[in-house]
């Protein structure tokens, strides 16, 4: 196995982060780089963690929501972690389907409003 270290600046770069964001996730204790001194570097479990802190994001998941998800893995395993996560997506996808038919909701009906006002004389 690769025992690949990223400084913090690396770590920023690779994840197009910035600092104030990659500190912010250590402070909430979303990571926990290793530390030589006043430097960082974050191992593989990091740079794995951080994908799936991303992802979650991108999914529309709040960061404590994903922290006691990743927290799951190391009290409970890989099985309750699994099962946490289907809850999860369960409810965001039920979520963002509401998003979506409202959006679409929207759309339509500016569409019809605007070819409402560009028919007039």
């Amino acid at each position: 196995m690769t025992t690949e270290r990223l400084t913090f600046k690396e770590m920023c770069s690779t994840f197009d982060v910035t600092p104030r964001t990659l500190r912010y996730y250590e402070y909430i204790e979303l990571l926990s780089p290793e530390k030589e001194g006043r430097t960082r570097f974050y191992t593989t479990r990091e740079l794995g963690r951080m994908k799936l802190i991303l992802r979650g994001r991108k999914y529309g998941f709040s960061l404590e929501e994903i922290r006691q998800w990743l927290l799951l893995y190391n009290e409970e395993g890989t099985q309750a972690q699994s099962d946490a996560f289907v809850a999860l997506a369960d409810r965001q996808l039920a979520a963002l389907s509401k998003q979506k038919a409202e959006i679409e909701s929207a759309i339509l009906e500016l569409t019809h409003l605007r070819e409402d006002v560009t028919k007039k004389p």
